[in-house]
């Protein structure tokens, strides 16, 4: 069984769908440390002008887990970020059909930044036909807190035999450690499709969140294969 282990982001790239489909199990890595300016509480998304940053502002400390990042008070994120959906892609072929979801999810009240993320990520993996159940890391026993090892101890509470890393966790985890515990460790192999989008006049671009897919394509079960997001032989 594969295991899939992954910090909560907002609205997640197509990158992060895939790796969830392609797992057996998905866990949601809500207990780990905030990183300012990475995905946790921001993504990209297309415009006339090029890629746009969509940010929920966040009020924070450091080493503060994702868990404890409140959401900023007074500030009308919510609004913002689908004032900037609606003018750049009311025109997109499938956006008044999932425009109606998401703007259910995002003016839910949240008790945290993870909270947020980890709603955002479930309602493109139901738009996308993604059926791999998911857990949230907070909500299992305590784990080791060196970082490899709390994975390979998640992968043993779920009774997974394979890991399924990322590309870029060649760059931090103690793949001698995965070796010695008996586990597969395997990489994630994503190949990011092109596909038609709104502003053709800047070639495509790639790495957004996955709601320009979605509003531009469509979802469900039949668009895993064309958006490359069939399960890999991993």
């Amino acid at each position: 069984m594969i295991c899939a282990i992954h910090q909560p982001q907002f609205l997640p790239w197509l990158g992060y769908l895939h790796k969830m489909n392609t797992a057996d199990v998905f866990v949601f890595l809500d207990n780990v440390q905030f990183k300012k300016n990475e995905f946790q509480n921001r993504n990209r998304v297309l415009t006339p002008n090029g890629a746009q940053w969509l940010t929920v502002p966040v009020s924070f400390r450091f080493g503060d887990t994702l868990r404890n990042v409140k959401l900023a008070e007074n500030v009308p994120w919510r609004r913002k970020v689908w004032r900037s959906l609606e003018q750049n892609y009311a025109r997109a072929p499938h956006f008044g059909e999932f425009a109606p979801g998401l703007y259910d999810v995002l003016q839910r009240d949240y008790a945290n930044l993870a909270e947020v993320n980890t709603a955002t990520a479930l309602w493109l993996r139901a738009c996308f036909g993604i059926v791999t159940p998911t857990l949230v890391c907070s909500d299992l026993p305590e784990f080791d807190a060196e970082p490899t090892r709390r994975l390979i101890d998640i992968c043993r509470h779920v009774e997974a035999d394979t890991y399924l890393a990322g590309a870029g966790g060649r760059d931090y985890m103690d793949i001698g450690l995965f070796e010695r515990s008996g586990l597969r460790l395997v990489f994630q192999d994503f190949l990011h499709p092109e596909y038609p989008q709104c502003y053709s006049q800047h070639g495509f671009v790639s790495h957004l969140s996955a709601v320009d897919a979605l509003f531009n394509c469509g979802g469900g079960e039949e668009a895993r294969k064309p958006l490359n997001l069939d399960r890999a032989n991993a």
